[in-house]
């Protein structure tokens, strides 16, 4: 197994000094029912430690490089930059899926637009980021996937605070948030709206805007902070 391992890094443009870190970034669990004999520990573990690392370096990045963005700004970009699309795009680039090792069902089925293959993405991360540290790893993540902030900029597809609550409420739990107008006051020339934001009838949070839209967004910002998917 070693060749494909060493031409992989190539590709990654790293010289790991613990190849095992690679092998086991790469390592599926299905892969271990077949290989009894295998080494390695599947990449699970990585894959945690990756999505860690990333979402620190991608803060980093942005908070540095976008003084005059908000919060919820900043929020939304590096949502953008660290969803699974995203991670499925850096291994496409990386043809991470010609050496993901898999089971053979596993191996069989595997679409180009797998999230195993974003897993791998975050698993090799957290190698990158034992075996060689933050400042190379953050080298590899700048090459691999800030490269696409000014393109997210420019496409106007940059998720907001809402679209980001549904997407992780649906992936976590199953569940698309519901938002009812809670409250209302002031003259129709300056009026304002108190929005709660629900998961099935578990009041989330409250936002309080000057239009519906407004509040509703203001919501699910403060939901992502409640449910600890944002940093406070």
């Amino acid at each position: 197994m070693k060749e494909p391992f060493l031409e992989l890094e190539k590709k990654l443009k790293v010289k790991f000094n613990n190849l095992d870190y690679l092998k086991e970034a790469l390592t599926h669990r299905s892969y271990l029912n077949e290989n009894k004999l295998w080494p390695y520990h599947h990449n699970e573990r990585l894959e945690f430690l990756g999505d860690a690392v990333l979402e620190l370096i991608i803060s980093e990045y942005l908070f540095k490089k976008y003084p005059d963005f908000q919060e919820g700004q900043l929020t939304a970009l590096r949502a953008n930059l660290a969803n699974t699309s995203s991670l499925i795009e850096t291994a496409k680039k990386l043809e991470i899926k010609k050496y993901l090792l898999l089971s053979k069902g596993e191996a069989k089925s595997l679409s180009d637009n797998s999230p195993l293959l974003a897993n791998a993405v975050e698993a090799i991360i957290g190698a990158i980021y034992l075996d060689m540290g933050y400042l190379k790893v953050r080298e590899f993540i700048e090459e691999n996937i800030l490269y696409k902030t000014e393109k997210i900029l420019s496409s106007k597809s940059l998720k907001d605070p809402k679209s980001i609550f549904q997407e992780i409420s649906q992936e976590k739990f199953g569940i698309t948030p519901s938002y009812k107008t809670l409250s209302s006051w002031g003259p129709d020339h300056n009026k304002r709206f108190e929005v709660g934001v629900f998961l099935n009838e578990e009041l989330i949070a409250k936002g309080e805007g000057s239009s519906k839209q407004e509040a509703a967004q203001r919501a699910a910002e403060e939901a992502l902070k409640k449910k600890g998917w944002i940093d406070n």
